[in-house]
């Protein structure tokens, strides 16, 4: 059961930022107080406690009325002091279990998901997106931090900064207050209590000490948001690696409604220039295709997802695709049989996405999560797509006339495979 409490340190006055309270930094369009606070909030967290000190209390209130966290403020009065006395600061505000966490990190929505499900530190041995030369390093024995600390010549994983916690550890902090006159770090407290370590190796965190690291937690936030399931090749090898680069750039900027909008009328103006010239054409389709994974891509990297965001999204692309094949068809044929054909291909690619998007809309589950197998089946949009780009390179009527046919048989044959593979699974589960 993930804790229902979170402490946030916030004590720290920033120096390396400017002054600037650095949990109220925006990063991907958020700030990185409210990324950590409504990843929380999903995952079971009812009640915040952010210890923070006089200068930046003012900042804080206003950021929890704001977004109507339900969350106390606690005053640290000695932020010169180590961080370890803001955590004892909280004593008697949180009971049981409780999240700990720094008010400078910034975590993708994947790692929080499995970290309130950790006990004591949440280390990873494989860290991708931090200086491990800077990073808090620990050593493990038996399953349990040993040492901690940054100079740490052996080292068996890093600090994310994120601790389940119990009450028990304020009795080492009160120790600690005693021994040293309430100056003492973290970092002292957790290697004398000797917490257990949970290993989360590989996944998006980072921290913002730094204007240069603003530029690394924005590139991890893309990178992460890319979807799990669902992408086609063409998509995982070659459009994904220029959207999120594109994102990169818009993140800060550009809402994902702008996005869709943008992308939607370049679709549109692609299918116009074939009244024009066919390769380009070809080409800014591609392009629409591209840009079209960057509006999901900056949704779940700014936390702004929304079932009717991408309810819109799919009916665009639907009405891109169908006018784009239509125009192709007006523009270049002329027997009635490859006007069967053309309708056949303008069918089955729209029937691609319904037929994934209606077993969602009637067993409420994710058709490429139930079946695997759907995800190995060529003929989805993003490689349509480039196919179409390819066959109009070459601007000649049996390139077009290939295309079409070429479509109209792998849409129609890619449905009736997705019709048997989910009848199957309906029918038989273990099957697939």
């Amino acid at each position: 059961m993930a804790p229902e409490t979170a402490v946030i340190l916030a004590a720290g006055l920033g120096t390396r930022m400017g002054g600037r309270p650095k949990g109220l930094i925006r990063v991907a369009g958020r700030e990185i107080l409210y990324r950590t606070m409504a990843l929380l909030k999903e995952h079971g967290v009812r009640k915040f406690v952010i210890v923070t000190n006089s200068k930046y209390a003012p900042l804080y209130r206003e950021f929890i009325e704001r977004h109507s966290f339900p969350a106390e403020l606690i005053i640290n009065p000695e932020p010169e002091k180590g961080n370890g006395h803001s955590l004892h600061l909280a004593r008697g505000k949180v009971s049981g279990k409780f999240v700990l966490v720094m008010s400078d990190h910034v975590y993708s929505r994947d790692f929080i998901e499995r970290a309130v499900r950790g006990e004591g530190l949440i280390a990873d041995r494989k860290p991708r997106w931090v200086d491990t030369g800077e990073a808090t390093k620990v050593q493990v024995k038996d399953g349990r931090v040993w040492k901690i600390g940054k100079g740490l010549d052996e080292w068996d994983a890093v600090d994310t900064g994120f601790f389940i916690l119990d009450e028990g550890i304020f009795e080492v902090t009160e120790a600690l207050e005693r021994e040293r006159d309430g100056d003492y770090s973290l970092s002292e407290a957790m290697e004398r209590a000797g917490i257990p370590a949970t290993f989360i190796d590989g996944l998006g965190w980072t921290d913002v000490d730094t204007p240069g690291d603003l530029k690394r937690a924005r590139k991890m936030l893309v990178r992460t948001a890319v979807k799990g399931t669902g992408d086609g090749f063409i998509s995982r090898h070659l459009n994904r690696r220029i959207s999120t680069r594109i994102s990169e750039l818009l993140v800060e900027n550009v809402t994902p409604n702008q996005m869709t909008v943008v992308t939607f009328l370049l679709g549109i103006v692609s299918g116009l220039t074939l009244l024009i010239n066919l390769p380009l054409a070809g080409i800014l389709y591609q392009l629409s295709s591209i840009l079209d994974g960057v509006d999901g891509e900056l949704a779940r990297a700014q936390l702004r997802t929304s079932r009717l965001g991408g309810y819109v999204d799919s009916i665009l692309d639907r009405y891109v695709d169908g006018s784009f094949l239509a125009l192709l068809a007006y523009t270049t044929l002329r027997e009635p049989l490859w006007y069967l054909i053309a309708l056949l291909a303008l069918l089955g690619s729209v029937m691609v996405s319904y037929s994934t998007e209606r077993f969602k809309g009637a067993f409420c589950r994710d058709a490429y999560k139930e079946v695997s197998l759907l995800r190995k089946l060529p003929g989805k949009r993003d490689e349509r797509v480039f196919l179409t780009m390819l066959f109009l390179l070459y601007p000649a009527e049996i390139s077009v006339k290939a295309l079409f046919l070429t479509l109209a048989v792998l849409t129609n044959v890619r449905v009736a495979l997705t019709m048997y593979f989910i009848a199957r699974k309906v029918s038989h589960p273990k099957t697939i």
